[in-house]
């Protein structure tokens, strides 16, 4: 079966940590560009980060610079987002997608189903 499965989502408290992992079956992540993209309660998917094929991070969210960290482990297929010093406002089920942020939805080969972070006291 063709998937992009997330995880690692869950009840945090503010200033904590989690680690969410993207994991690809049916096709190999690196021959993609993997991004992160959130949706909070009431608004809209944004994208927040990704990695290159080479690597490369590119951040599309300002707020989660020097908090967020995306990385990528071939032979296990599997993407990483650390996720640091979380804040109420990053509340919300975050997807994983073979493709940078930017572009409609459609155009993205795979999304995963989201897994949720709820950043609580």
């Amino acid at each position: 079966q063709v998937q992009l499965e997330e995880s690692g989502g869950g009840l945090v408290q503010p200033g904590g940590s989690l680690r969410l992992s993207c994991a690809a079956s049916g096709f190999s992540l690196a021959v993609y560009a993997i991004g992160w993209f959130r949706q909070a309660p009431g608004k809209e998917r944004e994208g927040v980060l990704c990695i290159s094929r080479s690597d490369i991070t590119t951040y599309w969210k300002d707020s989660v610079k020097g908090r967020f960290t995306i990385s990528r482990d071939n032979a296990k297929n599997t993407v990483y987002l650390q996720m640091n010093r979380l804040k109420h406002e990053d509340t919300a089920v975050y997807y994983c997608a073979t493709g940078c942020p930017g572009h409609a939805s459609y155009l993205y080969d795979y999304w995963g189903q989201g897994t949720q972070v709820t950043v609580s006291s």
